[in-house]
C-alpha cells in the first residue's frame, strides 16, 4: 500500500518490447534504487510495480519492470518516451503514519490534463490550479474535498464541474513531482478513492432477507 506521498522522480530510460512482454526501465536516485530487492513493489507514477534487475552502482541507478497487459491498457506507462519523469514512491512500512490518503497503486484510468496554471504568476512560492477532464466512468467516485490520485500523488479535489476537475497544488507538489514536466492535452494516471468504490458495492449488494408474519401470511403459511 502507498499514501501518494511522493518520495522522489525518476526518469524513464527506455519501455521496450521483451520476450513477450514490454520493459519499462527507470533511472533513479541511487538513495531509492539500493532500497529495492528483487520482488519488491515501487509505485511508478501511481502505477504499482514490480522491481527487476536493479542496478543501484550503474549510471544512472536503475530498476526494471514489466508491464502486464491490464497495466498497459490502464495506464500510460507503455507510451512514455525515454527521459519522462515519473513520480516514485516505495510501499508505506505497517505501522507508519498515512500522510496521504490509502493509495493501492491499482490505476482506474487516464484523466486528460486541461491546464496547471499559476495562481500568482512571476512569483516562486505561487500555488496552482491544476485541472483534467476525467472519464464518465470515473467521475461518480470523484467529490470535491474528495482524495483523488493524480500520477501517484495524494491530492484534494477543489471542484467538480461537468467531466471537469480541479485541484489546488501547493508550490512543494509542484517542485518535487513530474507535474511541472506535463503540457496540456498529455493522458495522466488516476486512481480514485477506493472507498468510494467499496460503499458503492456496498449499497449494489442486494439485502438480507427478512421473514416476518406479514410475509408468512401472504404466502398462505
Amino acid at each position: 500500500m502507498f499514501t501518494g506521498l511522493i518520495e522522489t522522480t525518476g526518469t524513464v530510460l527506455c519501455v521496450t518490447p521483451e520476450a513477450g512482454v514490454t520493459r519499462i526501465t527507470i533511472g533513479a536516485p541511487a538513495s531509492l534504487v539500493s532500497r529495492l530487492s528483487t520482488g519488491d513493489s515501487v509505485a511508478v507514477s501511481g502505477v504499482c510495480l514490480t522491481a527487476l534487475d536493479i542496478e543501484p552502482n550503474a549510471f544512472p541507478p536503475r530498476f526494471s519492470a514489466d508491464l502486464a497487459a491490464e497495466t498497459i491498457a490502464r495506464t500510460t506507462l507503455s507510451r512514455l518516451k525515454s527521459d519522462t519523469v515519473v513520480n516514485l514512491e516505495l510501499p508505506t512500512p505497517a505501522g507508519s503514519p498515512l500522510g496521504g490518503h490509502v493509495v493501492q497503486g491499482h490505476v482506474d484510468g487516464t484523466a486528460t490534463l486541461v491546464a496547471l496554471e499559476a495562481i500568482t504568476p512571476g512569483t516562486e512560492t505561487t500555488d496552482y490550479r491544476l485541472r483534467l477532464t476525467v472519464p464518465d466512468a470515473l467521475m461518480r467516485y470523484i467529490v470535491e474535498k474528495g482524495s483523488i490520485t493524480v500520477e501517484g500523488i495524494s491530492l484534494t479535489v477543489a471542484s467538480v464541474q461537468g467531466d471537469q476537475v480541479e485541484i489546488a497544488i501547493i508550490p512543494h507538489t509542484y517542485a518535487a513531482t513530474s507535474l511541472r514536466t506535463l503540457s496540456p492535452g498529455e493522458e495522466v494516471n488516476i486512481e480514485v478513492d477506493v472507498l468510494g468504490k467499496y460503499a458503492e458495492r456496498k449499497l449494489e449488494a442486494p439485502k438480507a432477507f427478512d421473514l416476518t408474519e406479514e410475509y408468512l401470511i401472504a404466502n398462505g403459511y
